[in-house]
């Protein structure tokens, strides 16, 4: 009897991933689980991988958790699982151009941002007093999906979400990673600078003239051309995913634009210094009292500092404010709200 149908299950997709690129990375080359699994009839390791973390709560919490402008109004602005789509979006498409293992940058892309406190990269601030060295999101997504939710991911996708910022090194092994990293950047630049737009933090004609002139206007056209200096640079390059040099110029004048103009704002400043006072009352009240910490997302091996660190970078941006308005002075928060709303 005839199907149009075709059976496609791991040995077959194993088999396809022979025809990449020599730089991909192929699941069946992978360096493996902390513990051994038995193989899954119809997915890849890396494929698995993937869908793991779209099943996984802190993936969950993403979508009420800030990019940018904290808590905001309107229905529009990126939240950090919206960025996070669209970085997968962008990292897919670069894996793909140059030949890469597409589902490797995926996993890689959805799991990259896990770790993010409440309130964006301004938790960061508020948690740096309690931690030696300072506290960063990357680590805690390793911590996350090796601990928290124990998923049991493979070497290349956590050795990813471990240095898909720029800050880390050593940088990530893998030819996926780096689309990542380049992804995460293109996402935010040209998605931040729309939203400021949208908050009138910033005027569609602010923007430098360079990065206009060789990446358009913020959105689709930014995003689309920044992909292609990427395609274009790592093909010239032949050694890694770089972006072609007069476009990552145009990019590093954007970004010190944005940390400038944006991230360094009067509205970014006043939102900070309410985040990092709602993170720190946060931090000093479990500290106090632990036993108040639930024990469903709990590593009871851990210190009390690291058990508190786990529990309040792990809530959502309203659930922290909730929290404090539960724990402290209502009427406080109430005062505080206005300057966590969309400026």
């Amino acid at each position: 009897m005839s199907t149009p149908f075709r059976l496609t299950d791991r040995v077959a997709r194993e088999q396809a991933e022979q025809l990449l690129a020599p730089a991909a990375a192929r699941s069946t080359s992978s360096r493996g689980r902390v513990r051994p699994e038995p193989e899954d009839p119809l997915r890849t390791a890396y494929e698995r991988d993937r869908d793991r973390i779209l099943h996984a709560k802190a993936f969950r919490r993403l979508k009420h958790k800030t990019q940018v402008f904290l808590h905001p109004d309107g229905d529009h602005f990126v939240t950090r699982l919206t960025h996070t789509l669209q970085v997968t979006q962008v990292a897919r498409s670069l894996a793909a151009a140059l030949g890469l293992n597409e589902t490797l940058a995926e996993a890689i892309a959805l799991g990259h941002d896990v770790g993010h406190s409440p309130f964006g990269h301004i938790g960061e601030d508020a948690l740096e007093p309690y931690v030696p060295g300072g506290w960063h999101h990357a680590a805690q997504g390793v911590r996350i999906v090796e601990v928290l939710e124990d998923l049991n991911l493979t070497w290349e996708v956590r050795d990813g979400v471990r240095a898909h910022s720029w800050k880390i090194d050593p940088p990530p092994t893998t030819r996926e990673a780096e689309c990542v990293r380049y992804a995460d950047r293109i996402g935010y630049l040209s998605h931040d600078a729309l939203d400021a737009v949208r908050a009138g933090v910033l005027a569609p004609g602010d923007l430098p003239a360079r990065a206009r002139a060789v990446f358009g206007e913020p959105g689709s056209q930014m995003v689309g051309a920044m992909i292609d200096a990427v395609v274009t640079g790592s093909l010239a390059d032949g050694g890694a995913v770089v972006m072609e040099p007069d476009a990552l110029e145009a990019m590093h004048e954007l970004r010190a634009f944005m940390f400038e103009r944006v991230y360094g704002s009067e509205v970014a400043a006043g939102q900070k210094h309410v985040a990092v006072g709602v993170i720190r009352r946060l931090v000093e009240h479990y500290l106090a009292h632990p036993d108040q910490i639930p024990a469903s997302y709990r590593d009871p091996a851990a210190d009390t500092m690291t058990q508190v660190v786990d529990h309040v970078t792990g809530m959502t941006d309203r659930y922290a404010l909730t929290t404090h308005d539960r724990l402290f002075d209502a009427d406080a928060t109430a005062r505080m709200t206005p300057l966590l709303g969309s400026p």
